[in-house]
């Protein structure tokens, strides 16, 4: 295992966490709010700040010839966040924080499956092999059974 193997994981492990305790956090703001979209916006509005300080202050921000050299499709990642959050809040009163992450994990290992056979954005092609799809089809029995009761 590469160095820093067992950081990331400890540390993506409690992302995930996170990502369970924002969706209701955000999903609290949008009841009171009285709309997701508008919640959506707050928070990442909050995360953006909090970021420009961060970057700010590590005096990091990126130089415009850095920015005229990324790809395209690169910008995309804060338009598909944005929709995570929209979603979470508008689902997470309606699924529960069980199903909407187990929702979620399911989503992320097809679209990870799919992203890693077709090496999409320049990452390696990894091929599709039985235990993978086994992990998503009983990640998809653990959203069913996360429906019940």
């Amino acid at each position: 295992m590469s160095e820093g193997y067992w950081i990331a994981l400890v540390g993506i492990f409690f992302a995930g966490v996170a990502i369970s305790t924002q969706a209701p956090i955000n999903a609290r703001l949008g009841i009171s709010l009285g709309d997701s979209m508008a919640a959506a916006l707050i928070s990442f509005g909050v995360g953006f700040l909090l970021l420009l300080i961060v970057v700010v202050l590590r005096d990091a921000l990126p130089k415009v010839d850095a920015l005229r050299g990324v790809p395209w499709w690169a910008w995309g990642g804060g338009v598909l966040g944005a929709y995570y959050v929209w979603v979470a809040v508008y689902s997470v009163p309606k699924l529960g924080v069980l199903t909407l992450t187990a929702a979620l994990i399911l989503g992320q290992i097809v679209g990870s499956i799919a992203l890693d056979a077709f090496g999409a954005f320049g990452l390696p092609v990894r091929e599709i092999a039985w235990p993978r799809l086994l992990a998503a089809i009983m990640v998809a029995g653990g959203v069913l059974l996360s429906t019940q009761g």
